[in-house]
This record gives C-alpha cells, sequence and structure tokens, in this order.
C-alpha cells in the first residue's frame, strides 16, 4: 500500500561536501551551494585532508548551511565505496577519530556540528549490519550526544539511532529509483540511475510530499523523505539541483535543515 498523506511539509536538501584531497578536487561544491540546507563534509579517510576540511567548514559556514561529518572506511583509493571486513571497534574508531576532527574544525571557527552521515561503503554496511550500525551511533554519541543520523529510508540504522536516543533523518535520493522492498536499484540495473532532471524532480516532489518512490518499472515505493541527497559528481549536478529545488518550491515544501523551526 502506498501513502495517501498529501500534506505539504518540510524537507532537507543534503550534499556531500569537500570530498577533495590536497590538489585534487572532486564534486561542485560551490556549484551546489545554493540549493542546499545541509552538507556531509568528508573528514579525513576517503577524502579530505586538514586544509581541505577548514576551508569546506568555512564555506559551508558562510553560506548557512547544517553541517555533518561524513566519515568512511579507509580506503582512499577506491574513493571509501569498496567493503572492507572491519570489526565493530575498528569501525567506532574510525568514526570518532574523523567525526572529531571535524567538530574541532567546525567549533574553531564558531559554528556546530549538526549530524553525521556514513560514506559509500560504510554508509551500505550500516544499513544491514548490526554491529556496524551500532558502532557508528556509539562513535557519534561520544562526540556529541546531540548529532543527528542520517540514513537511508528504511535502514536499520535509523533503528539503531532510535535505540540509542539519538534524533534521525530518513534519507532518500532523487536521482536513484528503488525496489519494492525500499532499497536503492542497483546502479547495473537498467533504469535504476534517472539521468533526467526532470524526472529526478518529480521524484523528488513525490518523496517529499506524498512519500512515495517509483522503481525502475514505474511501480510506487512506501519510502520516508526528511533528506534529499544531491549527488554532487556528476557534470549536471548543478542543474539537477536547481531543477529539484524548484519544483519542491513551487510545490509549496519548505526546505530547511532537520530540526530547524
Amino acid at each position: 500500500m502506498v501513502n495517501s498523506n498529501t500534506d505539504k511539509r518540510a524537507v532537507d536538501l543534503n550534499c556531500d561536501f569537500g570530498e577533495g584531497y590536497g590538489n585534487y578536487s572532486f564534486g561542485q561544491d560551490a556549484e551546489l551551494l545554493p540549493y542546499i540546507t545541509s552538507v556531509n563534509i568528508a573528514c579525513g579517510f576517503h577524502a579530505g585532508d586538514p586544509h581541505t576540511m577548514h576551508a569546506a567548514v568555512k564555506q559551508a559556514l558562510s553560506a548557512g548551511a547544517a553541517i555533518g561529518a561524513h566519515p568512511g572506511l579507509p580506503d582512499r583509493l577506491g574513493f571509501g565505496r569498496r567493503e572492507m571486513q572491519v570489526t565493530a571497534a575498528e569501525v567506532y574508531d574510525f568514526v570518532l577519530y574523523q567525526a572529531g576532527a571535524l567538530r574541532a574544525f567546525v567549533r574553531a571557527l564558531g559554528g556546530e556540528m549538526a549530524h553525521l552521515k556514513p560514506h559509500g561503503a560504510l554508509y551500505h554496511m550500516a544499513n544491514r549490519d548490526k554491529a556496524v550500525s551500532e558502532a557508528i551511533v556509539k562513535a557519534a554519541l561520544a562526540v556529541d550526544d546531540c548529532l543527528m543520523i542520517y540514513g537511508q529510508s528504511g535502514s536499520l540504522l535509523l533503528d539503531t539511532a532510535k535505540k540509542y536516543g539519538l534524533p534521525s533523518a530518513a534519507e532518500v535520493f532523487a536521482d536513484r529509483a528503488y525496489e519494492p522492498d525500499g532499497s536503492l536499484a542497483p546502479r547495473g540495473k537498467h533504469g535504476a540511475v534517472l539521468d533526467d532532471a526532470d524526472q529526478a524532480a518529480a521524484q523528488a516532489v513525490a518523496m517529499a510530499a506524498k512519500g512515495i518512490a517509483f522503481t525502475p518499472e514505474g511501480a510506487l515505493v512506501n519510502v520516508q523523505a526528511d533528506t534529499i541527497c544531491l549527488h554532487g559528481d556528476g557534470p549536471l549536478a548543478a542543474l539537477f539541483a536547481s531543477r529539484i529545488r524548484e519544483a519542491l518550491v513551487n510545490e509549496g515544501i519548505t526546505l530547511q535543515a532537520p530540526g530547524k523551526a
């Protein structure tokens, strides 16, 4: 059954941010900032050296975006997108180390870190692995017991955050199709990645206003959309962000970071 609630609501637009390293840059940070309300800043393992982190925090604060840590696995060559065999203790230390470092930069510049969103393979591992999800949440608690956890709609990570008393935001992806069980359709599946900005914008509105997404075959899927992730690594990232934001605003949906009145 598909949600029938069509009440207007508020939604966050987030993007991964500061994912360069040294002389290397990645994504379209400056181009996306006008459209988003929160950022997830890389903090050292998959990307993000100290200078890049400092600059990203400063840029986000100047734009008024809510700042979150985006810790990943220690796999810079694979950009944190390859799963690794790691213990819960290792995951805890990875997240504590990275999130603590980013929080130091945020506080040094007069801000407060608002949330934490795991990156890449760590994000997907936390969706299904209890030990990984608990290690992430416990590390977040150790950094700041008010940190909000961003996790995929319907995921184990969100349940774990609730279990340990942390606020959470259910995340969806406007440019991805979904499986009937609410998981993301595999990238290799035909129609799994939406390459049309207007199609992605229409799905974003459906997600935020009605709590529904679409399968590659066009069937409807229930989702919870507290925050919508905008990918910044494609050549049309800014166009997608612009169309998605415009469509949401035209629908009367308020754009704001989770937890803000």
